[in-house]
């Protein structure tokens, strides 16, 4: 469940407020790429600064856009539990199709705790669960045992393991029947490789058509063609992170047209040197990527 390539969607702000016009526009480039998933409101959404309505009416409009072409995985993991089951319960009233679940961050959990805290999201969300692994943002690490233990918990269905261990993931891929998603997009070839089902995606927000045909690639035996797409988006996915994200991927969606490069505090626009930066990475991309290259907004 939940396989193949699902965008972390940014939230596009304009003057403070969502940008509406700037998400539809977004939301027809995913999905004329052919992704399979979005997610709204998660880490790259700035899901830790939107208000509680803003974030019900993204799982809204992300559902009503989506239609059935792709599925709504939502973001709906904080550090608290019970605020985690309430907009868990809120995502599934909006029409989501599954709740992408954080380790509670600044808690600092023990594996206990954490299989705790997912059990009763599971139990009481009323959503399918994939959880998220991100221990640079959250100073706590899932470990392969307490995946273990959480697989066998009904409604906990997928993990987003952004640890950039292969080992950690062949033990989770090798032990447990969760499906398996890079959260890192340079390591997604190589997570493949070793049983991962696909990526949630920082880079498909650019050039979405390109991170699909990587892993159909591979999917279908093409191992050469696979190789050739990595290494092509390969430097995309390294400057979309040289400052915190999703400043980098908010100035090339910005340099594509498709938002205004505008974020919430305490997050701002990437520096100028980065910015030239990933302009130059953004000019060098095969034109038929459709990165609208030399567009501003």
């Amino acid at each position: 469940m939940f396989e193949g390539l699902t965008v972390a969607m940014v939230t596009p702000f304009r003057e403070g407020r969502v940008d509406w016009d700037a998400a539809d526009r977004l939301l027809d480039h995913l999905l004329n790429g052919g992704v399979d998933g979005v997610v709204p409101a998660g880490s790259t959404g700035e899901g830790a600064t939107i208000t509680l309505e803003e974030r019900r009416e993204l799982f809204r409009f992300t559902r009503r856009r989506c239609g059935t072409k792709a599925f709504v995985l939502a973001g709906t993991g904080t550090n608290d539990t019970a605020s985690t089951i309430a907009l868990t319960r809120a995502a599934k009233e909006d029409g989501a199709d599954g709740a992408l679940v954080v380790t509670p961050y600044y808690n600092k959990p023990t594996p206990a705790g954490l299989v705790a805290h997912f059990r009763r999201v599971a139990e009481d969300g009323g959503l399918p669960v994939c959880l998220y692994n991100v221990p640079g943002r959250t100073g706590v690490s899932l470990t392969p045992e307490t995946a273990c233990r959480l697989s066998e918990i009904p409604g906990i269905v997928a993990l987003k393991e952004a640890s950039a261990s292969l080992d950690q993931v062949s033990e989770i891929c090798r032990n447990t029947s969760l499906t398996v998603l890079s959260g890192d997009d340079t390591l997604t070839l190589p997570m493949l490789a070793v049983g991962a089902r696909g990526v949630i995606s920082v880079v498909g927000n650019v050039v979405p058509a390109p991170m699909k045909a990587m892993i159909r690639a591979f999917e279908t035996g093409e191992t050469v063609e696979a190789r050739r797409l990595h290494q092509a988006l390969f430097p995309l996915g390294r400057i979309l992170f040289v400052e915190s994200n999703p400043g980098p991927v908010k100035h090339a969606l910005a340099r594509m047209g498709l938002i205004c490069e505008e974020l919430r505090l305490p997050l701002v626009p990437v520096a100028a040197e980065s910015a030239r930066g990933i302009d130059a990475v953004i000019e060098s991309l095969p034109i038929e990527w459709g990165t609208h290259k030399g567009a501003t907004r």
